[in-house]
């Protein structure tokens, strides 16, 4: 029986540096660590150790107003202002930003954690709000040493983007699917344990994609948007393993083959 096609590419995602905006790519190169230059760079926090993540919007949401981008001589941050600096060489305006110490490291040690907020209790107190927040190891589900929350890939499709009314910048895809009209949303929860191709690439499904703040928060020019969350709440809190009752959307991923993804690439499975 021949694989039922889901959707199509509608848009590849790269970010070099973790909790940046990113750029916007025709083809992406995968392996078994996820996508080639994908969060190959975070920010570490000198005085707690830990990786620096706009899921902490207290300290660290003004990294949602840097680009990283890549190039022949690595990877270039943009700041706010405009400048541009070798992302090697960008820890003291970086620190200057956040207004706390900072330094890029290009390779995740084993352990590595972030703080994550509750983001219920985000909206609820505010962004500068010392609320609690949990300490998270990053990237359980992928090997290798990039700064991905959990798995090596994460997809979404139009149709749940559309439900929400959300751009998919604020959701940090690597992939965005296509999808055709009446095609449900929210089913990337169904796609848990299945196995799909695209280009040349074979995935398969790992978990729901959980939400923190993250979506709500301001991404380069686009405003603060609680909406991109608040709906979750009630439309999508689903079961995710070994993290409990989470709102969701999107699905992660890992690669069981690797290869080149592009634009107009059919998924299919």
């Amino acid at each position: 029986m021949a694989a039922e096609i889901v959707g199509s590419v509608a848009s590849l995602h790269r970010y070099p540096v973790k909790s940046m905006l990113g750029e916007d790519v025709d083809a992406l190169e995968l392996d078994e660590h996820g996508v080639v230059g994908d969060r190959g760079l975070a920010l570490l926090d000198t005085a707690t150790g830990r990786v620096a993540t706009a899921k902490q919007p207290r300290w660290y949401r003004d990294l949602l107003k840097c680009r990283a981008e890549s190039g022949r001589d690595g990877v270039t941050v943009t700041l706010p202002d405009g400048r541009g600096l070798p992302a090697g060489e960008a820890d003291e305006a970086l620190s200057a930003l956040l207004g706390r110490d900072v330094r890029m490291a290009a390779e995740r040690a084993d352990g590595a954690s972030v703080e994550r907020p509750d983001p219920e209790d985000v909206l609820s107190h505010g962004l500068d709000a010392d609320v609690e927040a949990a300490i998270l190891e990053i990237a359980q589900g992928t090997p290798g040493g990039r700064f991905v929350d959990h798995s090596p890939i994460h997809l979404i499709t139009t149709a749940t983007l559309d439900a929400l009314g959300v751009e998919a910048l604020r959701y940090r895809p690597n992939l965005v699917i296509a999808t055709p009209p009446g095609h449900p949303a929210f089913s990337e929860n169904e796609w848990v344990g299945r196995e799909f191709t695209v280009g040349g690439v074979r995935l398969a499904g790992a978990l729901p994609t959980p939400r923190c703040s993250v979506p709500t928060l301001e991404h380069g020019d686009l405003p603060r948007s609680p909406q991109s969350l608040r709906p979750l709440m009630t439309l999508n809190r689903v079961e995710v393993e070994g993290f409990g009752v989470l709102p969701c959307a999107g699905l992660y991923a890992r690669v069981l083959t690797g290869g080149t993804v592009r634009t107009g690439d059919a998924l299919s499975g």
